[in-house]
C-alpha cells in the first residue's frame, strides 16, 4: 500500500477510527465564512464533497443518502406541495424533491452561499441543474430564524445539514427548541426529515440523542437507516409527524405512488427498501431505549 499521504484523504469518524480514501487529486480547496471545504477525486468514489474534514457525501453513492433522506417522508405525505430543504448545498436533496410531480415550491435555505456556488462549479451530477427549476426559492440565510419569521406552512421539512459539532454552524438545528419551531411550520398532514448521523455499533451517540430530543416534541417519531458505503457503515434519518405513519404503508402502495408522483426511476429507494430501512437491529433498538439525553439550546453536543 501506498503510504503517501498526499494520495490519500483521511476521514476521522471518531478519536479511535479513521477511514481513508485513496484520491487521484484535489480539485478546490478553500475557507467559506462558515467552514473549510474541499473538493476531492477519489478513486473508489469519484469526486467527494469534504467539509471541516469531514467526507459529506460522494458521486458514486450519494443517491442511496440522498434518495433515503428525502422520499420516505414525501411519500409518506399524502401530497406534497411545499417543501422547505434546510442545508443540502450540493443540491442533490433538491433534486430529489423535485423529482415528485406534486412539489409546487420548494425553499431551500442554505447559510453558506460560498459553498453553493463552488458546490454548483464543481458537482453538476449531483445538483443536475435543480437550482434553475422554477419551483426552487434558494436563499442563503440562517434556517432557525427563517422558520422563526416564517408564517409559511410546509408540507414536508427535510433537514441535510452537518452533524451537531460544538462550534459548528448546524448544532442549533437538532435541539428541542427548534424541533418545535418546525413543528408550528408543518401544515396539517406534514411530516420532518432529519439526517442523524451514524448509526453504527461503535458511533451511534448523535443518532439516539436526535431520536430522543424529537420526541419530545412529536407524537411519532420514525428512526430508520440506510447503509452508505462511502461513510463506512450504516447511516441513520428519522422521519416525525404528528399524523401519518410511514409503517402503515404496504410496500405496493408505495411503488404504486411512486410510479404516479416520482419523475424518474430511482436507484436505491422502493417499497421493499422502505419496508427494510424502519427494521433496526437490536442493538440499536436497545439503545434508544436506554437513551435519556434530550439536545437543548443549552447543552446542544452528544458526540462522545
Amino acid at each position: 500500500m501506498d503510504d503517501d499521504p498526499s494520495v490519500w484523504f483521511s476521514d476521522t469518524i471518531n478519536p479511535n477510527f479513521v477511514q481513508r480514501y485513496r484520491v487521484r487529486g484535489t480539485l478546490y480547496t478553500g475557507q467559506t465564512r462558515y467552514q473549510s471545504m474541499q473538493i476531492i477525486d477519489s478513486c473508489d468514489f469519484g469526486r467527494c464533497l469534504v467539509l471541516d474534514g469531514k467526507l459529506q457525501s460522494s458521486q458514486r453513492d450519494e443517491f442511496i443518502y440522498h434518495e433515503a433522506l428525502v422520499h420516505p417522508a414525501l411519500i409518506t405525505h399524502s401530497q406534497p406541495s411545499t417543501v422547505f430543504i434546510a442545508g443540502g448545498g450540493e443540491g442533490a436533496t433538491l433534486r430529489e424533491v423535485l423529482a415528485h410531480r406534486s412539489v409546487k415550491k420548494a425553499v431551500m435555505v442554505d447559510i453558506d452561499q460560498e459553498a453553493v456556488d463552488v458546490c454548483r462549479r464543481f458537482l453538476p451530477s449531483l445538483h443536475q441543474g435543480c437550482f434553475e427549476d422554477s419551483r426552487v426559492e434558494l436563499l442563503h440565510l440562517d434556517a432557525r430564524k427563517y422558520l422563526s419569521e416564517s408564517k409559511q406552512k410546509f408540507d414536508a421539512v427535510v433537514m441535510d445539514i452537518t452533524d451537531p459539532v460544538e462550534g459548528g454552524p448546524s448544532w442549533m438545528l437538532y435541539t428541542r427548541e427548534f424541533y418545535g419551531i418546525v413543528a408550528e411550520r408543518l401544515a396539517p398532514g406534514g411530516v420532518l426529515a432529519v439526517q442523524s448521523g451514524p448509526a453504527n455499533l461503535h458511533d451511534m451517540a448523535v443518532f439516539t440523542a436526535i431520536n430522543c430530543t424529537l420526541r419530545e416534541v412529536f407524537p411519532k417519531v420514525f428512526p430508520y437507516t440506510a447503509g452508505v458505503p462511502s461513510f463506512g457503515g450504516a447511516w441513520g434519518f428519522m422521519l416525525a409527524a404528528k399524523d401519518p405513519d410511514p409503517l402503515a404503508l404496504s410496500a405496493s402502495e408505495i411503488d404504486n405512488r411512486l410510479s404516479v408522483r416520482v419523475g424518474k426511476e430511482l436507484r436505491f429507494y422502493d417499497g421493499t427498501t422502505h419496508q427494510g430501512m424502519f427494521r433496526l437491529p437490536r442493538y440499536l433498538r436497545d439503545a434508544m431505549c436506554e437513551q435519556k439525553s434530550v439536545i437543548t439550546d443549552q447543552s446542544p453536543v452528544f458526540l462522545s
